[in-house]
């Protein structure tokens, strides 16, 4: 038993590789945001005051018009059961159209809640102005805000935002460099130039010496074949190398609001004293071997 608790207590964690796919993607293979404005109706008295958020009753008039019901113009609707709000998706990379993706819906003006409400039909577009999801559905509303007739209220979390899983279908695929060029960038997700020369070695190990080559700390470019189906393989055989990363910087990180300390395991301690105030905390170290109790 004794000689047990000798090994414990000398046993120095070895550091762990890790998969090449959990630390680093393929360059030009990303998510792309979406983000669309909508209507969202069917709001229990909860949406927006028109009287200081005059846009949406003129967004509320442009969708009528699309379904050929016009509104007269200049007259000011109160809209209590409709809101304004902004729809963002995240669209990942090789979505096919048809599929689905989850929406987030937030409100941009004065409504009080979006729950109970159903978004409209929006469309979801990129940077590049294209549209490329449609969403629309039943919101899911994890706040809660209640009101009394003396006025006074409660809300807890945040009511003016919802979700909406698999509320928007994709119409267009977003064109990624996956299959042009005769190579591939992996992109680490943490620069290190250690881990980065550890990549490039994995995969010259694995395909043979010139293969993979690092550019910088962050990018490993790697020679691809050029056939589609044979790139695929290529690149799940890639992303299964184990590669040990680079020890992380050492970094002791202090939050004063909740008093919380978090230290990093390459942090080393040596002996020293500190004072402030009528404070003081001396660290000293100490050759003795501490001996346990009997059991």
């Amino acid at each position: 038993m004794l000689g047990t608790l000798l090994n414990l207590s000398v046993f120095v964690p070895q550091a762990s590789a890790d998969r090449l796919k959990d630390i680093a993607s393929l360059q030009g293979v990303q998510s792309n945001q979406l983000v669309g404005v909508g209507l969202v109706t069917g709001l229990d008295g909860t949406g927006d005051q028109t009287t200081q958020a005059p846009f949406t009753a003129e967004s509320f008039r442009a969708y009528l018009n699309q379904f050929g019901i016009p509104l007269p113009q200049g007259q000011n609707f109160q809209l209590r059961n409709v809101a304004v709000v902004s729809v963002q998706a995240e669209l990942p990379a090789f979505t096919k159209p048809g599929q689905t993706i989850d929406v987030t819906v937030s409100s941009l003006a004065n409504a009080g809640s979006l729950r109970g409400g159903t978004l409209e039909r929006t469309f979801l577009q990129g940077v590049d102005g294209e549209v490329y999801a449609i969403a629309q559905g039943n919101l899911i509303v994890g706040g809660l805000g209640v009101g009394a007739a003396d006025g006074s209220s409660i809300t807890i979390n945040v009511p003016s935002v919802g979700r909406i899983p698999g509320g928007a279908t994709a119409v267009q695929e977003v064109v990624t460099a996956f299959g042009y060029g005769d190579s591939i960038v992996f992109n680490l997700k943490r620069a290190d130039f250690t881990t980065a020369k550890r990549v490039s070695q994995a995969i010259n190990e694995f395909l043979g010496e010139g293969s993979a080559n690092a550019l910088d700390a962050v990018s490993i470019e790697v020679s691809a074949p050029m056939d589609m189906q044979t790139r695929v393989a290529f690149v799940s055989e890639l992303e299964n190398l184990q590669v040990e990363q680079g020890a992380e910087v050492a970094r002791v990180i202090v939050n004063s609001r909740t008093g919380t300390i978090v230290i990093g395991e390459q942090v080393r301690v040596s002996p020293a004293a500190v004072t402030h105030g009528s404070l003081t905390v001396t660290i000293s170290e100490s050759l003795q071997v501490s001996q346990p109790n009997a059991l």
